[in-house]
């Protein structure tokens, strides 16, 4: 899937992983139901979108510890850039061509 593919409007795509599903509905203004899906899901990734959520949210100290569960650091940019760069890495690692068998 490309990323313009994943911006486009309409239901949810098929197929996404929990991470990606979880920014899917953030961008639709859906909060809530992102941070259920980044919650229930243990992967570095979901931990990752977990910060991000935070920090959008205002909470700077719960994002600073789901930044150090995900083993990233806390993004300087605007949430805007930071939510294109997890995207765009989240649909680049979860491609087919990218996954072990």
């Amino acid at each position: 899937m490309t990323f313009e593919e994943f911006q486009k409007g309409g239901s949810e795509p098929a197929g996404l992983t929990p991470p990606l599903r979880a920014m899917w509905h953030d961008a639709r203004g859906d909060w809530d139901a992102a941070h259920r899906i980044a919650q229930e899901d243990d992967s570095r990734d979901a931990a990752w979108v977990h910060a991000y959520l935070h920090r959008k949210e205002g909470d700077i100290s719960n994002a600073r510890y789901w930044y150090a569960r995900a083993g990233r650091t806390a993004h300087r940019g605007s949430l805007e850039e930071e939510w294109r760069h997890i995207v765009s890495i989240l649909l680049t690692s979860s491609s087919p061509d990218k996954q072990q068998t």
